[in-house]
């Protein structure tokens, strides 16, 4: 009897310090190399991950709290100059008021240029078409900043974090050839190091997996405005006619 009470006293000590083993402030101190370079590329990738996300959501938020706004003001502004003039007191990064200004610019700069070898190649609608298409490339291309990152870590932290499952099992191989036995407390740290590395890889990868399909949907949104107010701004800036005016004479 007192023989079966110490074996389970010692295999209740032996378990316990492999719950220990399996913690992640002993696989901290525990680390090799290999380890040490999976969980700070997994920290960075979270560090990035997070940072972008933010990023966009102020970003769509500001934006859709001001297009709205930014168009209708434009459209309904009687006189064309202060239209533009309310344009450009936007700020930097608003995105429709940069697309008015490019197409206001080019049909200046194609009426300044009458009689020259420009007009003859290009008429005035060709001119701004071109302008506004320029445009809305480049501010759909802002509109996607970030997003590659949040592709990247989605489809690579898994990855990563299987990288340090393997070496944790690895370890585990290691130490049962070693020992010479499978007891837990042999191999409880290598396995719990692995176990740890998967979770921080699909911890890091579905946050970003699910805000690139987010923010994916959202611009795809914009842009379509962005193209519905480039085809009213052609229009405006080739006949000299506003959107409520070229209705009416339809």
């Amino acid at each position: 009897m007192l023989q079966e009470t110490t074996t389970a006293a010692t295999a209740g000590g032996s378990n316990a310090e492999a719950l220990q083993q399996m913690s992640f402030a002993h696989l901290l101190t525990n680390f090799d190399i290999v380890g040490w370079v999976v969980f700070i590329t997994l920290a960075v990738m979270s560090v990035l991950s997070v940072y972008w996300i933010v990023v966009n959501f102020v970003k769509n938020v500001r934006l859709r709290a001001s297009s709205d706004r930014v168009v209708s003001t434009f459209w309904e502004t009687p006189n064309a100059q202060d239209a533009i003039r309310y344009m450009e007191e936007q700020g930097r990064s608003e995105p429709f008021s940069k697309i008015a200004l490019d197409a206001a610019q080019a049909a200046a700069h194609h009426q300044r240029h009458e009689g020259s070898r420009l007009v003859e190649s290009l008429n005035r609608s060709e001119f701004v078409d071109r302008a506004l298409r320029q445009a809305v490339t480049r501010e759909s291309s802002r509109l996607e900043s970030g997003l590659t990152v949040l592709a990247t870590v989605g489809s690579t932290a898994p990855f990563v974090g299987l990288l340090g499952t393997v070496w944790g099992i690895y370890h585990a191989l290691i130490r049962i050839g070693a020992t010479g036995q499978a007891s837990i407390d042999a191999v409880a740290g290598p396995v719990g190091e692995a176990l740890i590395m998967t979770a921080i890889g699909l911890f890091v990868a579905i946050p970003a997996v699910l805000a690139y399909n987010f923010f994916v949907r959202l611009n795809r949104v914009t842009n379509s405005k962005f193209d519905t107010f480039a085809h009213d701004l052609h229009d405006f800036f080739a006949t000299g006619s506003r959107v409520g005016e070229l209705a009416a004479k339809r």
